[in-house]
This record gives C-alpha cells, sequence and structure tokens, in this order.
C-alpha cells in the first residue's frame, strides 16, 4: 500500500530520483495503467509517466524498494520498465526504437498500398464476380500482417485484465473483418431473411491503414519535442585526449575520464567534462552554456565546462566533475526531468484516462443493442458498423498526447533559449504570475561592485586601521567586501583577528588588540550606536543619492572611514523592466541597501515600488505580504542569498553564470546575467499553457462530439452515419494535430 505523507516525513532517508525508459506505452491509458500501479508500490514517494517521452520519472526510498521489484510489478500488467542504465543497454534501445519506426513506416507504406485497390473496388467494382473474395484476399495481409500489433498489444492487455488504445482498433478493426468474413462465406444467413450481406473489409483494412499513417506522423511529430534534449546530449563529445604522468598521450572514451586525470584539448574541440586549467591559454565559446556570446579567456586556475568549444589555442586542465556531476549533465537532467513532469491540470486528464477505453467499449455496446431494439430491419449491421465506428473513432492518444507534448516543446524552447524551468508546474505558476521582485545586487545591477572611493577620518587613522579594514573584510563573504578586498589587497597585509561574527544583512564585526571593529551598513553603525562625523553625514547623503552604496568602518566609538562602492545598472534591466511591466507584472525592487541608493536605482530603472534596508527575512515577509493580497508572486535573486525569499515566493527565479548557477534553489534559471530573458521565460510560459489548454479544448471536443455521431445520433434527424473510415481518419489526425499544435511553440516569440 502507498505509504501516508506523514510516514513519508518521519522517514529520514533519502530518496532516489531516476528516469527509467517504458516499453508497451501506446496511448494514455497504458501511461497511467503503469503511473498508477508504480504509485501505489509501497516505497515509491512519487511516479510520472509521460507518454511522449515514454519516460517513467520515479521518487523511491533505495532501502525499500529496489528498480528490478519496480520492472517486475510493470511487467505484471504487460508493460516493461529497463531498468539497465549501461550505456550498451541505452544504444540498444535507441537501435530497437528505430527498428521500430522502419517496421512502422514498412507496414504503413504496404497497408496504404493495399488499401487503394481496396476502396477502388468497394466504390467502383462491386459488381465483378467474386468481388467479396478478391477484397478478402486484399484486407487480410492488412489485417493480420500490417496490424498484427494492435492484436497482440490488445490480447496482452486483456490477459492482464486492462485496455487501451490498441484494445479499441483492435476490436474495431477485428469485427469488421470477421463479420465480413461471415457474410461472404455464409451470405444466405441473410439473405434467408430479406436482407443484404453487406461486407466491410474496405472499411477493417482502410481504418488501420489511417491509424498507422497517424502513428508514423505522431512518431516524427514527438521526435522534434525532443530535439533540445538531443542538442544538448550532442555537446558530449565520445573520446578524451589524456595526457600520462610521463607526458605521452592516448584516446579514451569519455566514461573512462576520472577526477584528476589531465586532459588535452586542441583548436575546435568540446570540452569533455568540468575542470580547471593546469597548463596553456585559450578563449573557449561557452555561448551554448551560459548564452553569453564573447568567448571567455581560460588560463591557469580558470574552470572550463563539459560542452563547450575551444577556439584556436590548446591547453590541458585537470577534470575536476565527469559523468552526471558536470555541469551540461546537470543540465540535461533537469530538462528531462522536467519534461516528464506534469502540469496541475493533467490530474484531470489521468483520470478520464483511466476509465476511458472501458467507457467507450460499453458506449460501442450499448450503440448496438439500441441499433438492433430500434433500427428496425437493418438494425444489427448498421449496429455493428455503428460500434465499430464508435470503437474507432474514440481517440485517448489526443487526451494523453495534449498536456506532455507541449511541455516537452516548451521546457526544451526554454532550454535551448538558456532558461532551465524545474518542472510543469513553475511553467503554469508563471503563466499566472501578477508580481514580481527583483533583488538589486547582482540581478539589476552587474553584480561586480567595485570600490569607487574611501575616505578616511585622517591620515592617522587610515594608516592605523587599514590593515584591519583589510583583514576584517577578508573573512567577510559578501560581494561588497570582495570589491572592497581587491581595492585594498596591493596596499595592505593581513592580521589576525579575533571574535569574528558576521551579522546576515547588515555586516561583520572582529577584534583586535582588545578592540572591536565593525564593517558594514548603516543599520549596523545605528545598532551599536557609533557615531558619525557631520563630514561623513553628507558625503554618504551625496554618494546615495548617486546610486552609490556606502560601507562604514568604525571601532566601537566613532566611524574611521566611508567606502563608496559602484555597481553598474544592467545594459538591459530597463528594457527588461518595461517589457515585465507592458505584460501586467508589477515589478517590485527589493535590497538590502539603504533607502537613498535604492530609491536611485529604482528611479532609473522604473520599477513599481521598492524595498530598502531589508534582511533575507524581511524580503519572504514582503512576498507574504503580496500573496495575502492573492497575487501569484516570483522572485528573481542569486537563488543562494536569498534562497529564503525564493522558498517562499510562488515562482522563484535564480539568475546564474557558470558553476554559480543555483539549479537547486529555484523552480527556473537563467544561465546568464541577461535580464531580457525573465519575459522571454514568461511569454513562453504563456504561450505554454494556451497551447495545453487549446490541445485538451480539441481533445476533449473531439471526443464529445465524435462518438455520439459515430453511434448514430444524428440518423433519426437527418439519416446521416458516419462510415468507420472517416472516422479512422478523424483518429489519426486527432493525434497528429495535437503534436503538431504543440510543435508550433517552437516558432512561438
Amino acid at each position: 500500500m502507498k505509504r501516508s505523507d506523514q510516514e513519508m516525513n518521519n522517514l529520514q532517508e533519502k530518496t532516489v530520483k531516476k528516469q527509467f525508459p517504458v516499453t508497451g506505452l501506446s496511448c494514455a491509458s497504458c501511461a497511467s495503467n503503469v503511473e498508477l500501479k508504480l504509485n501505489n508500490y509501497d516505497g515509491v514517494v512519487e511516479a510520472v509517466v509521460n507518454l511522449a517521452s515514454q519516460i517513467a520519472t520515479i521518487e523511491y526510498l533505495p532501502s525499500q524498494v529496489k528498480p528490478i521489484d519496480l520492472k517486475e510489478s510493470i511487467v505484471s500488467i504487460g508493460y516493461d520498465l529497463i531498468i539497465d542504465e549501461s550505456a550498451s543497454v541505452k544504444e540498444e534501445l535507441e537501435n530497437l526504437q528505430q527498428n521500430r519506426v522502419k517496421s512502422l513506416r514498412r507496414r504503413t507504406l504496404w497497408s496504404v498500398a493495399l488499401s487503394v485497390p481496396l476502396v477502388t473496388i468497394s466504390m467502383f467494382f462491386m459488381k465483378i464476380p467474386y468481388v467479396n473474395f478478391i477484397m478478402w484476399a486484399i484486407a487480410t495481409p492488412i489485417v493480420v500482417w500490417t496490424g498484427r500489433s494492435f492484436f497482440i498489444n490488445g490480447w496482452r492487455q486483456l490477459m492482464h485484465r486492462s485496455a487501451n488504445m490498441d484494445t479499441l482498433v483492435a476490436l474495431s478493426t477485428g469485427i469488421a473483418y470477421l463479420f465480413s468474413v461471415f457474410n461472404t462465406l455464409l451470405p444466405d444467413f441473410w439473405h434467408n431473411r430479406g436482407l443484404h450481406a453487406h461486407v466491410y473489409f474496405e472499411a477493417s483494412g482502410v481504418v488501420i491503414a489511417l491509424i498507422l499513417v497517424g502513428k508514423l506522423l505522431e512518431e516524427g511529430a514527438k521526435a522534434n519535442t525532443s530535439s533540445a534534449i538531443k542538442k544538448l546530449i550532442g555537446l558530449q563529445p565520445k573520446t578524451v585526449i589524456k595526457i600520462a604522468a610521463d607526458g605521452s598521450t592516448k584516446e579514451f572514451l569519455i566514461a573512462s575520464v576520472k577526477p584528476g586525470d589531465i586532459i588535452l584539448i586542441k583548436p575546435g574541440e568540446k570540452i569533455p567534462v568540468d575542470g580547471i586549467v593546469s597548463y596553456g591559454s585559450s578563449y573557449v565559446d561557452e555561448s551554448l552554456i551560459t548564452g553569453e556570446p564573447v568567448p571567455v579567456l581560460k588560463e591557469h586556475g580558470t574552470t572550463v565546462f563539459a560542452g563547450t568549444i575551444n577556439q584556436k589555442g590548446s591547453f590541458h586542465f585537470r577534470a575536476e566533475k565527469v559523468g552526471a556531476d558536470t555541469l551540461l549533465s546537470s543540465i540535461i537532467r533537469m530538462v528531462q526531468e522536467a519534461q516528464g513532469s506534469k502540469a496541475p491540470v493533467q490530474k484531470l486528464v489521468d483520470k478520464i484516462a483511466l476509465v476511458f477505453v472501458p467507457s467507450v467499449v460499453i458506449i460501442s455496446l450499448i450503440t448496438l443493442a439500441l441499433w438492433m431494439i430500434f433500427g428496425g430491419e437493418n438494425g444489427l449491421v448498421q449496429g455493428v458498423m455503428s460500434m465499430v465506428t464508435v470503437l474507432v473513432i474514440a481517440c485517448p492518444c489526443a487526451l494523453g498526447l495534449a498536456t506532455p507534448t507541449a511541455i516537452m516543446v516548451g521546457i526544451g524552447k526554454g532550454a535551448e533559449s538558456n532558461i532551465l524551468i524545474k518542472d510543469a508546474e513553475a511553467l503554469e505558476q508563471t503563466y499566472k504570475m501578477k508580481a514580481l521582485l527583483l533583488d538589486k545586487t547582482g540581478t539589476i545591477t552587474e553584480g561586480k561592485p567595485t570600490v569607487e572611493r574611501i575616505e578616511w577620518l585622517s591620515e592617522q587613522e587610515r594608516d592605523r586601521n587599514i590593515n584591519i579594514l583589510f583583514s576584517l573584510e577578508k573573512v567577510s563573504e559578501h560581494p561588497l567586501a570582495d570589491a572592497i578586498v581587491a581595492n585594498l589587497k596591493p596596499i595592505s597585509a593581513s592580521l589576525i583577528l579575533d571574535d569574528i561574527l558576521s551579522i546576515t544583512g547588515k555586516g561583520i564585526t572582529g577584534k583586535h588588540k582588545d578592540v572591536r571593529y565593525f564593517a558594514g551598513g548603516n543599520r549596523l553603525i545605528r545598532e551599536n550606536k557609533i557615531e558619525v562625523s557631520l563630514e561623513f553625514k553628507k558625503l554618504a547623503t551625496r554618494w546615495e543619492e548617486e546610486a552609490r552604496t556606502i560601507i562604514y568602518f568604525a571601532d566601537s566609538t566613532k566611524v574611521l572611514a566611508v567606502i563608496s562602492v559602484t555597481d553598474p545598472i544592467k545594459n538591459n534591466s530597463v528594457k527588461a523592466i518595461q517589457q515585465l511591466q507592458q505584460m501586467g507584472i508589477e515589478v517590485f525592487m527589493v535590497t538590502g541597501d539603504n533607502e537613498k541608493t535604492a530609491a536611485a536605482v529604482a528611479g532609473m530603472t522604473g520599477v513599481n515600488g521598492y524595498k530598502s534596508d531589508m534582511l533575507p527575512s524581511d524580503k519572504a515577509d514582503f512576498i507574504k505580504s503580496l500573496q495575502k493580497d492573492g497575487k501569484i508572486t516570483g522572485m528573481v535573486g542569486d537563488g543562494i542569498n536569498d534562497s529564503q525569499a525564493l522558498a517562499t515566493a510562488d515562482v522563484s527565479i535564480a539568475m546564474g553564470k557558470g558553476s554559480d548557477i543555483a539549479i537547486d534553489a529555484a523552480k527556473m534559471t537563467i544561465i546568464s546575467s541577461d535580464l531580457l530573458l525573465i519575459p522571454v521565460a514568461i511569454r513562453l510560459s504563456r504561450n505554454t499553457v494556451k497551447t495545453i489548454r487549446q490541445n485538451l479544448f480539441w481533445a476533449f471536443i473531439y471526443n464529445i462530439i465524435g462518438i455520439p455521431l459515430a453511434a448514430g445520433v444524428l440518423f433519426p434527424i437527418n439519416g446521416f452515419l458516419l462510415n468507420p473510415m472517416i472516422a479512422g481518419m478523424a483518429m489519426a489526425l486527432s493525434s497528429v494535430s495535437v503534436v503538431s499544435n504543440s510543435l508550433r511553440l517552437k516558432w512561438s516569440k
């Protein structure tokens, strides 16, 4: 039995989240059956099965359940879970998929080729001798050979007391075929009752041909939905050149690389794993990872990332992160998991999918019964054909593909634009977002602060305390401290400080020779009742009005120095904020900086409002206040310092670059410093959700209108009966149209 949430919360063990290919899926009912089986297994926290990618994403407790247990569970209901993660098995799966598509293409071509004469005869040559036997001979290879997979899978489902789309196709075409065989061999059964012995070989053959055509088109369209993942995987080279201890070089498969190996990179080569340059230098194109178009200089001590492309120089680097630990692998893994996730709206679809096929079978039997009762002398014949048409036209695939295909394309398009979206729920929440908070430093501004000026109380104080200021800031982790350290490093020396205390959002304090020193913002100085000279107050006020950040350095009685730090506003910040506001989103700036500096930056960028002197908890509280007003609220930060605010927000967006991207801290990560990508992400979210709703609308409407039409609801009014061949064409096109509509996202702006 599935554990309760409370029981799961009581477990201290860390869960494992993995993706496994599932074979045998043909429609939404299949995916729902597998998902239900997995979620009911003891030890499984959550399982999501994606019909479009044929992947099961399973989070489980390894002490309670093993992948082999899950595999046996899935095999028991007629499907299979591929748990072997070796490269050879992955390659074998790809080959099997390619062979499956080749077989599908071959069977489709033969079914279409045989259906053409079948339809021609049924339309123009029904008077020729032995016409029924000729049509039987042509229809048999279509049903028995090209359509065999429907009957095999349908029988397998029946043996496991389940049903799917193959069940509907097998029942409909099988009934039409066997009914026609009976009428061909025993026409007198009907003639003796004053009825004509109709045959429907063309219906059974053409329906299979049309459904195979639809499946072939669907396979091609689904392959396009995963093109983003294929591009990312294509960034990984297959082999590397290792440098041995004696200086010799040899080529190895990338799987053999271990941390600490020295690797040679030649001009034009892709970098295979993450590492640190140990010899030589070159410029590396990191645009496919970070989105920045300008090649980056890599020299001794700098980091290189898997998937980036070396330019003209050669260098050696020491492997640091290999295999699944590289930045590129983590991006690929995140995109795959996101593409396999489900939007909240999918829950309704899943419930419908579980009962869809059995419901259609029941409706088809009711249709037959009603025709036999009220249909008159042709009631049985027309009832059989109406039953067949109901089975043919019902399409669980359109429902099953509506959401996952749109999500796969949307998240893939985001990845190609350097926007990593963690799951489908984040897409849906972003669509609803009404307010967005932007952290100032590193989001609106460059995040590369530099010291513009240091004003000391006197020359004597400078000479006496400059090394203390340097040493105090050196142990701080704040970006502004780094700027001060970089400025003072050429003229200062480190000292040993005691009783160091970092005060979040305020500054840092420490002792030297029993004297306590402080470095931080105005709040730190004010709370410790430290005197600020009138000259320093005027100077600080002027700098703050120029959008400078002020750092005070003081002992326990007076401020010894005031420091002006500048952090330029990014070129695209103003344009991005304008675009967000045009999209109907309120934009707020939040910062730990002082009121005057915050007001100056807010004035320059045109945000709707701002909050200054904010601690991390204050940012989270501000988000809660907006949420209380009923606003779906987003937060943009660095994913680390703003983790509390990001966790509180409905939509959390981390701005990152290179190894600093906080993939685990946010629902969405922008792999660059470009704020303009946030409006792009919101537009992508809106387009994706709109596409999902369009797909679901048409999938539901198609079945709601199609099934009653197929049953003959209009026959008493105007004599209209839907031809099974037309129903087959409509069924095939419904899935293709849903996938094609999703693919339109690729070209949306």
